[in-house]
């Protein structure tokens, strides 16, 4: 992958970033696999309209467990519940919200979270970068562990989820669950600064 400074910043490169204490636990800037430079960061309340946008346009292979709601009105109400209960990122596109995840409930040392990624930006390293994202902010956070639901047959996110380092710990019906321990070197390894990446 290479890193300009010409496409996410004209004063920026972080090929050779080694990070500062301002830095949030990892790096917001990253391109995805079509050299597109995109933000993760956390949500504002600006987002909100964008991140609704994002849901409603959601096609049915994207949708899993029920999820997203299907009409305005239960998005709207399922995103604020998000919100006033947990923590949640998004990935932008320029202003265009393309990914959002969603940590409930913040108190908890083991909360549980969903993370959806728009189709036109599916099997471009968005929902990954999403993943080191929230596992990087999670251990920031003095969370002990992240926990997951997802269904047996989407083997898609379960890969993306192994990758990171989630492990099934329960095996139901027709879903799996799946844990990642914070004490373990990945939160640590996804929070370097980009020159000190593998």
């Amino acid at each position: 992958m290479s890193w300009r400074s010409d496409a996410a910043c004209s004063a920026w490169d972080n090929s050779e970033c080694s990070g500062t204490p301002y830095c949030p636990p990892r790096c917001p800037r990253f391109y995805d696999r079509e050299e597109v430079p995109l933000v993760i960061r956390p949500f504002r309340e600006s987002d909100r309209g964008a991140t609704v946008d994002m849901y409603d346009d959601i096609d049915s292979y994207s949708r899993t467990m029920g999820l997203p709601p299907a009409t305005v009105p239960q998005i709207e109400s399922w995103l604020d519940r998000l919100r006033e209960n947990g923590w949640n990122l998004v990935a932008l596109d320029g202003d265009r919200v393309v990914g959002h995840v969603a940590v409930v409930p913040a108190d908890r040392a083991d909360p549980k979270f969903v993370v959806f990624v728009h189709q036109d930006y599916q099997d471009r390293g968005v929902g990954t970068e999403l993943m080191k994202q929230v596992v990087a902010y999670a251990d920031d956070r003095d969370h002990e562990a992240l926990t997951l639901e997802v269904s047996k047959g989407n083997r898609r996110a379960v890969t993306v989820y192994e990758n990171v380092g989630f492990e099934v710990v329960e095996r139901m019906r027709s879903d799996l669950e799946m844990e990642l321990s914070l004490e373990k070197p990945v939160a640590e390894r996804v929070q370097r600064p980009p020159a000190e990446r593998e």
